[in-house]
Formats: structure tokens, C-alpha cells, sequence
């Protein structure tokens, strides 16, 4: 795993969920990340509902934790089958 990975991996482990205050990696909500080219990164994350307003917060907050990290310019955040993926890379 790159730097940058482990950094990405570490800003997303500090995403909980407010009702229980369990982190996404306990949950095992989220799986690999990669860098798809300098300064892209994509992450992927599980979730079982493809229409749920949460899966989209989580998401959300996935690629707003990979860009803080510095030399990240681009995240791009994947549910697989969520019917909101092409939205939330929009953003």
C-alpha cells in the first residue's frame, strides 16, 4: 500500500456512523482503495442497499475525507451496484 493509500485509509477509518459511533473499517463498510493515476484515487465501500440516503452520506463523506488528504486531487468513491455511484463522482 502506497503513502498515499495508508493516508486515505487512516482519514476514512476516522468516518462513524453518529448512532453507535462505530468507523466504517469496524463495520467492514469499506474495502480496497487505489491510485488510479497521480493525485486519483478510488475507493471502494459496501453497502446493502442500493437506495439508501445513507450509503449516499457515506459516500460523500469517503471522498471528502480522501481529498483532504494532501497530493489528492481527485477521489472517485464506488458502491458497485448503488444506483447513485455516476452522482456522488460527479460532485
Amino acid at each position: 500500500m502506497s503513502v498515499i493509500e495508508e493516508q486515505i485509509h487512516t482519514a476514512v477509518e476516522q468516518i462513524a456512523r453518529a448512532k453507535n459511533r462505530i468507523n466504517l473499517w469496524e463495520m467492514n463498510m469499506t474495502t480496497n482503495v487505489s491510485q488510479a493515476e497521480s493525485g486519483v484515487v478510488e475507493k471502494d465501500f459496501f453497502h446493502r442497499s442500493p437506495f439508501c440516503s445513507f450509503a449516499f452520506k457515506v459516500a460523500v463523506d469517503i471522498k471528502a475525507a480522501a481529498l483532504s488528504v494532501k497530493r489528492v486531487k481527485k477521489a472517485l468513491v464506488y458502491r458497485g451496484d448503488h444506483t447513485i455511484d455516476e452522482e456522488i463522482n460527479k460532485q
